[in-house]
């Protein structure tokens, strides 16, 4: 299975978004600082994820929430974070 994500810093307010193979190894590299663009906002919490068959469908809804402003809304409403 492939995962597309959402990740919620505890420090700021910052959403992170992102697609992998291995959700929980993925997770506890965030959290172990090992994402170098944010780990000044570690730790994070998993607020959400979505499970897909291959990675190009998984690659294709990580894209579309972070370039489509109104399915990232869509999504967010939905969580109401």
């Amino acid at each position: 299975m492939f995962y597309v994500y959402v990740l919620r810093s505890a420090q700021k307010k910052y959403h992170y978004i992102g697609s992998t193979e291995d959700l929980k190894r993925r997770f506890e590299e965030h959290n172990q600082g090992k994402t170098k663009s944010i780990r000044h906002l570690v730790p994070f919490e998993l607020l959400y994820y979505e499970a897909y068959v291959t990675k190009g469908l998984a690659r294709k809804r990580e894209l579309e929430l972070k370039n489509n402003s109104f399915k990232k809304k869509e999504l967010f409403d939905r969580l109401e974070t």
